[in-house]
């Protein structure tokens, strides 16, 4: 609706501000019918709606869910005509606003509890591609790992990275029948991750130019869609690493996980900001380490690089390491250090480790070494050094 109209004098000037008529503190809404809201949403995605209607559009989007998958339909369809361009001044901005959004509307299908990490931190990192000129596709990227003696790397490109997230996004895709074992995350099947990964990178090379988004960010898409129709049964579907296997829930977390490592490791390279995940999802990122350190731990030691543990019956209190994590993402855990199958116990507590929610995902990563991780350290030094020797084994390619 229009605004009040002020009548210029004779020669087409204004009259002062001081004697137009004072404007109310905050216009009125627009008040508008469904089919209304429905008619604007084509003018609303190509942002041809005045600040009124665009307000009540996007107020009503938050409210009906099939405007709101047509308005997003649409404004898909724009950025196909157009060249995309940095639309944030601020990188995080983008990021900020969908979780917004999707807090004030849930989506009519709802991804459930258990993918929710893995579909936030792909969101975050298709958001910080989204911004990256040609050049920065080419930008080198260091991965990094621990290969259970020393730090270990390769290096690629921003699109490598990209490459090798979708080659091992592939493993779960196979676990749901979606792997049609070709382009980027196809490979044999019962392949393990650097398997795939290596299997890309030598049918493409590193790819060189950002046409690798769009296969990952398809692939991305149907597993999230695939899980969310899934139902509940689903969260334990076996996903096999080939060394190892994960149950659908963990192994989505493990992904969201290394979505966000090499996200950090693709804004350093192009010298963008990037936050670690939400307390929540950072929390569930550590239980996922933690629980799988007795595991680890009797790995090495089966192979002569960690001390021999005590014997303990499965499900009984065996020796522990409390392992207290501080800050965002932070709470305690405490891990069985003599068999898979003991359980951690406050009352056979034997050493503390006290670590940094980020810095020891970063241990995890192997993006920090043992010796440099733990802030405070009390009891059993050789339990301590272990665990940690443990925590960085668990990262890979």
């Amino acid at each position: 609706m229009p605004g009040p109209r002020w009548a210029a004098d004779d020669h087409g000037v204004p009259p002062p501000l001081d004697e137009m008529p004072v404007a109310q503190a905050a216009a009125e809404p627009l008040v508008l019918s469904h089919s209304v809201l429905q008619s604007l949403l084509g003018a609303w995605a190509l942002s041809a709606c005045s600040a009124e209607e665009t307000l009540a559009v996007e107020d009503h989007l938050t409210g009906c869910a099939p405007c709101a998958e047509e308005a997003l339909r649409l404004r898909d369809a724009v950025g196909l005509l157009h060249h995309e361009r940095a639309l944030d001044l601020d990188p995080l901005l983008r990021s900020r606003v969908l979780e917004n959004c999707l807090g004030r509307r849930p989506a009519a299908i709802p991804v459930p509890d258990w993918a929710g990490p893995y579909d936030a931190e792909t969101a975050r990192l298709d958001a910080l591609l989204r911004d990256l000129g040609e050049g920065e596709w080419h930008a080198p990227v260091r991965l990094r790992w621990f290969d259970g003696l020393k730090p270990a790397g390769r290096d690629t490109t921003v699109a490598g990275v990209i490459g090798h997230l979708a080659a091992v996004d592939g493993l779960v895709a196979s676990a749901l029948g979606l792997d049609r074992g070709s382009g980027h995350g196809g490979g044999t099947p019962g392949a393990t991750p650097l398997e795939r990964t290596e299997a890309v990178w030598a049918a493409d090379g590193p790819p060189p130019t950002p046409a690798v988004r769009e296969p990952w960010r398809d692939q991305v898409h149907t597993l999230v869609r695939t899980v969310s129709f899934a139902g509940p049964g689903a969260s334990e579907l076996p996903v096999s690493y080939g060394a190892f296997t994960l149950p659908l829930r963990d192994a989505l977390l493990d992904r969201a996980f290394e979505c966000w490592v090499h996200a950090e490791d693709i804004a350093h390279a192009v010298d963008f900001p990037y936050e670690p995940p939400g307390g929540p999802h950072l929390h569930g990122m550590i239980d996922l380490a933690a629980r799988m350190l007795p595991a680890a731990l009797a790995e090495r030691r089966r192979a002569g690089l960690a001390a021999p543990g005590e014997l303990a019956a499965a499900g009984a209190p065996g020796r522990t390491l409390h392992l207290e994590i501080e800050g965002r993402g932070g709470g305690n855990w405490y891990i069985a250090l003599d068999s898979p199958g003991a359980v951690g116990s406050p009352d056979r507590k034997i050493a503390q480790v006290a670590l940094d929610g980020v810095e020891f995902c970063r241990l995890v990563a192997g993006h920090v070494e043992p010796e440099e991780a733990a802030a405070g350290q009390d009891g059993d030094r050789g339990a301590i050094r272990d665990v940690l020797l443990a925590a960085a084994s668990l990262s890979r390619l």
